[in-house]
Parts: structure tokens; sequence; C-alpha cells
């Protein structure tokens, strides 16, 4: 979308310009909580402004690897989850994106997925096993698709550029008010009074920014991605053709009992569904990081087609106002919706795209939930670099860890050697 892509990249610079000023303003009052002196707060907010420099650095060189490696994420290849991989294969095509994102697997039974990344040739897709465990191929590649949209809609940019600076300013506030707890600053027994005063009052006011510095900042970043949640919707149910494999993804995720392991406030935002629904936090609207799950599954219910225009037209009606541009609107035109995978006459999107070069790959058969939990925990486990051997003689199947691969010489269940 032409305009969210305009309007991401001036959010990225209000952004850093406001997270920065409310670090700097976090680093001075650090500097008066450890001193006393109000000269200090200098010398604190250049830390902080020094520390902002250097974030950004890590942010623009490798903040998405930071948040992937927060939630636990390992990459894997295509022979460890073919589905999965021929469905970023297809979306990356139907977004038209100039490289196919890298593909990554969390090993948490709670089903989610969220996407990371820089740029749209530099990003990457990250599911959860309990996510491949629970839907079938149309609700996958609805989710994937999602995703996808974020990418296209550099919304990764956005959410990582305003995740590392949330999490600076947590930190500098936390390391506040602990040094207030220990003692704060002391008084020298020669000052007067009213510097005594002065100096408690000083005290004061920085601890009650350390308070409200972080909390600001968590609004700030939760706003940023409800609106891109509902345009994301748009593009994923745009490039699938199917927004019905979406709404039933999100009807399932919304049902899911299991909390996920990653809790952070800082990547929540960056999950297709609230990850701290279990604690709490999206109980109240202003602290939501995500629209109401009902909402969007009612939008996308509603659409009579595919298109952008279809899902401006079925948020008017569920929500009132409008959420994608005319312009996009008018440059994507009208997208017809498409039957379910596996339908007489169906193919996977690819099949449908004029740019697609590659042959169509063949009906993928449906799993049983069981045996796509099971595929999905081998192929973390083998890219967690776990060595899976079957015996040829009773047909084990053993999960060798990496600190034992090349010690294991027999099946562990008949003794009979495995072949070299």
């Amino acid at each position: 979308m032409w305009e969210q892509i305009r309007s991401n990249e001036r959010r990225s610079l209000f952004v850093l310009a406001g997270m920065g000023v409310l670090l700097v303003a976090t680093g001075a009052a650090l500097g008066v909580t450890f001193t006393g002196d109000p000269e200090a707060m200098i010398f604190g907010a250049g830390g902080a402004l020094a520390l902002w420099l250097v974030l950004w650095m890590i942010t623009v060189t490798g903040g998405d690897q930071i948040l992937l490696g927060m939630a636990g994420a390992r990459e894997i290849e295509k022979k460890d989850h073919p589905q999965l991989f021929n469905i970023v294969e297809e979306m990356t095509i139907a977004a038209a994106l100039p490289k196919r994102p890298k593909v990554y697997l969390v090993d948490d039974p709670s089903p989610n997925a969220f996407a990371a990344g820089r740029e749209p040739g530099n990003a990457a897709v990250a599911v959860t096993t309990g996510l491949l465990a629970i839907l079938d191929r149309d609700e996958l590649q609805g989710v994937v698709a999602h995703e996808i949209g974020h990418i296209k809609n550099r919304d990764v940019k956005l959410m990582v550029t305003a995740g590392i600076m949330v999490g600076a300013i947590a930190m500098l506030a936390d390391m506040g008010r602990r040094a207030l707890w220990m003692g704060g600053a002391r008084r020298s027994r020669s000052s007067s009074k009213e510097e005594n005063g002065a100096q408690a009052a000083l005290m004061i006011a920085a601890l009650v920014l350390m308070i409200v510095a972080p909390l600001l900042a968590q609004l700030v970043y939760f706003a940023l991605s409800r609106r891109r949640e509902y345009l994301a919707d748009a593009s994923g149910a745009m490039f699938t053709r199917y927004p019905a494999g979406l709404a039933s993804a999100l009807e399932k995720l919304s049902g899911g009992r299991a909390p996920l392991a990653d809790t952070s406030s800082v990547t929540a935002p960056m999950y297709i569904v609230p990850p701290m629904r279990a604690h709490g936090a999206a109980a109240f609207a202003l602290f939501s990081t995500h629209p109401p799950m009902e909402e969007r599954v009612r939008i996308l219910r509603k659409m009579a087609g595919a298109s952008y225009t279809d899902y401006d037209r079925a948020f008017a009606a569920v929500k009132g106002g409008h959420i994608v541009g005319e312009r996009s609107q008018r440059e994507a035109g009208q997208v017809p919706r498409r039957a379910a995978f596996g339908a007489e006459g169906a193919l996977p999107l690819a099949a449908t795209v004029a740019t697609a070069a590659a042959a169509v790959p063949a009906a993928e058969p449906e799993l049983a939930p069981e045996a796509r939990r099971r595929q999905a925990n081998d192929a973390f486990l083998t890219a967690s670099g776990y060595e899976v051997r079957s015996c040829g003689a009773c047909g084990a199947t053993a999960k060798i860890p990496p600190s034992l691969r090349g010690k294991v010489k027999t099946c562990p269940r008949c003794s009979e050697p495995y072949p070299v």
C-alpha cells in the first residue's frame, strides 16, 4: 500500500524523535537520581543520547535478529517443513517482494506468528509450532499472507525501531528506580534546608518521570500497532484471494488457551494476536496492542471480493470510516475471491499470479492435528541442531541432541547399529 508505506516512513521519523526525547529525559532523571546534583542532568542526558545512537545503529544493523532472539526463534530450511516454505514462496510472489523472507520456527504451543526485518529484501516470518499444529493450509496461508503484508507495508521497520527504543527507556527507568530504592543520592550534612528541600523535590520529579516515561513510550508503541493490523489483514486477504482463510485462522487463534512464553511488552505488538492475553494486557483498549479480534473477523467475513476496495467497504460497514487509501484501491483494482485450497478446480495462489514463473506445487495432503504437531516439533529440533535418525530394523525414530551427534551408534529401542 503506497499510502501506508509513506505513512510508516514518516512515523518512523516521529517515533525515533519522540522516543529520543523520552530517552534523553529519562537519562537526565537518572543523572539526578545517582548524584542529587542538578548539573548531573546534562551528563545523564548526554549518556542517554549516546545510548540512543548506539541502539539506533543496532536497530539498523540487526534489530530484527534481537527480536527473533527474544522470541527464541530458529531458522529452518525447506526440507524441515515443505508446506510452510511453499506458502511463504507463494505469498512472496503474490506480494511482489524482491526476496523470499527467511522462515523461522518458535517452539511454543501457543498459536501465533510475527514478521521481522528492516527492509522487504531482508525480512523474516516466524511462526510457532502451536500455530502449525492447529491450522490447515488455507488458514496457514492467511496468517503468512498477513505477516507478508506487514513486510510489504514496511510495518516491521517501524515496529523494530519503536521496540528497541521502548526497551532502552524501560532499562534506564528501571535503573533509576532501583537506585532510588537502594537510597538514591545522599544529601550533604552541610547543605541548608532550602538546598535539601530543592534536592528532594528534584528527586521526586525524577521518580515521576521514570514512572511516566516508560508508560508513555508503551502507549505510543501500542497505538502504532493497531492500525497496521487492519491494513495487514487487508493485504493478506488480497494476496491469498481468500479472506475466509485468515478469518478462520483468527478465530482459532483467539480461542487459544495456552499463553505464549514470550510475553515481553516489547515484542507483543509484533504478533498476529496479543501474546499477553492470559495476563490481562489486552483487557483495556488503551493498552491493547491489537484491534478487537471479533471486529477483524467480521470485516474479513463481510468482504464481497478480495481487493483493498472490498476490505475498505467491509471496514466501513463494521466500524465506520475508511482504512485503505484511495490510490491503493485504484492501483490494485478488483480481485475476485477464490475457492478453498483443495476444492475442485482450486489451485495455490502461485498458479494465478501473472508473475509466477515456477511450476505449481502438487496438492499437499492435509495432516491430522497430531501429525502436524509432530512435523512442527521435528522441524524445530532439526533447526536447533538435533539429528533425526530412523532405525531400519524396528522403525523407531531417535532425535539426538547436538551434544551427542556422532556418538549414538545404535538404536535406543532395539540396540541395532545405525547404518554408517
